[in-house]
């Protein structure tokens, strides 16, 4: 049962890096100290569903994704459609240039 708070843990901190924030702002955001979200991050201590829910939401983040690392995205039917143009090697370097875009943003 650790291993899963591990891995959440690891996710949250990834996307808390992602999104910019520090361990006091996302644990201000989340309504927890941010002694508690080290522990989180780190796997050193579970958390309960509110608590989990507060951080989903201050990350703009699924429940699932955190839990399970399989995110639930819903992606607008045109862009799939235009991403269905490119065959496999062209997707990956739309890839990269989409994360590089969204870094600028």
């Amino acid at each position: 049962m650790m291993a899963v708070y591990k891995e959440a843990g690891e996710r949250i901190l990834l996307m808390r890096v992602m999104r910019g924030y520090t361990r006091e702002s996302l644990a201000e955001l989340a309504s927890i100290s941010p002694k508690f979200l080290y522990e989180i991050e780190t796997g050193k201590k579970g958390f309960s569903a509110i608590v989990l829910y507060n951080i989903c939401k201050a990350l703009k983040v699924d429940c699932d994704y955190i839990l399970s690392g399989k995110e639930k995205v819903d992606y607008d039917q045109k862009l799939l459609e235009v991403l269905q143009l490119f065959d496999k090697n062209q997707t990956e370097s739309i890839s990269v240039i989409l994360k590089s875009i969204y870094e600028l943003l």
